[in-house]
């Protein structure tokens, strides 16, 4: 999914492990593009497993039992619940040292060091209040499933503050939108410079979640099922649109599961998922366009 077209001015860095790409109608101040740089360096040393000094990796590494707690936690810790009701406990926020045991760890060694292995019961583990998130025993917290989402709704509202006009924030496949509609397509995850479809973006997110993106090795990659720490199988794309990123980035990983559809028809979001035979499903609210 690529960043449309645009009049404007486009600030383009790397944060958190991805490409990122905002775009207002006028240059960002260096004053703006500081409280980004601030923000992005907080939530990472707050969230990032990839980070020896992070408070995630601090609890995962059993140097304490408990962190203050950042003031993202109960947000984003509160849709996990409501994505692990849907997904029958498919979606966890633990699943990170399930990731770590296939490769994907903190070196990002990309060699397996076992056998796949389901994550943790979360709620038998991790709790949190306004003040401090607690672990019982050590694990790993990964926020994958919706944290680039909440970084991105967090840089708009930053860069609203900055910027009068419109303003789009793509961050390699979550992208927000404030001001003119912008049409963006849906980036074929076997071939990216193929679209399987389209759809404009007006005043809210559309994230997107695939297969390809994260991959190494015989078959692994990033989405995983926590009940099983394996990689899913039967979805090779999906795509979500939402009033706000960490919303559409949360159902874009449900949608890898049974479950996903009716979570996105409870919050009346229109969606669309490729299978990995190549056939297309979405929702009767996706006003987008799908190619045959």
């Amino acid at each position: 999914m690529s960043l449309p077209v645009a009049t404007g001015s486009t600030w383009t860095f790397d944060a958190i492990g991805t490409s990122w790409a905002i775009e207002t109608a006028d240059p960002l101040s260096s004053s703006a593009r500081d409280a980004v740089s601030s923000l992005v360096e907080r939530f990472d040393r707050e969230w990032s497993r990839f980070r020896d000094d992070s408070l995630v990796s601090s609890l995962a590494e059993g140097r304490t039992a408990s962190i203050p707690a950042p003031e993202d936690a109960d947000a984003m810790l509160s849709l996990y619940r409501e994505l692990a009701a849907a997904t029958s406990g498919a979606v966890n926020p633990l699943v990170g040292d399930s990731l770590a045991r296939l490769g994907y760890d903190a070196r990002l060694s990309l060699a397996p060091s076992g056998d796949a292995r389901p994550a943790c019961a979360w709620d038998d583990v991790l709790s949190w209040d306004a003040d401090r998130v607690r672990l019982a025993s050590p694990a790993t917290i990964d926020v994958g499933a919706l944290g680039k989402g909440r970084l991105v709704d967090l840089v708009l509202d930053v860069v609203g503050r900055h910027a009068s006009g419109d303003v789009v924030v793509d961050a390699s496949g979550d992208l927000a939108a404030r001001g003119t509609p912008v049409r963006v397509g849906l980036e074929h995850p076997y071939d990216p410079a193929r679209a399987i479809g389209v759809v404009t973006v007006t005043d809210a997110a559309l994230c997107a979640s695939a297969i390809n993106r994260r991959a190494w090795g015989n078959g692994l990659h990033h989405v995983l099922d926590a009940r099983t720490g394996a990689p899913v199988r039967a979805y090779a794309a999906t795509w979500a649109l939402a009033d706000t990123a960490m919303r559409a980035d949360a159902l874009a990983t449900a949608l890898f599961f049974d479950g996903g559809p009716e979570l996105a028809a409870s919050w009346d979001c229109p969606w669309v998922r490729m299978r990995t035979d190549g056939r297309v499903e979405w929702s009767p609210g996706f006003s987008g366009e799908i190619f045959s």
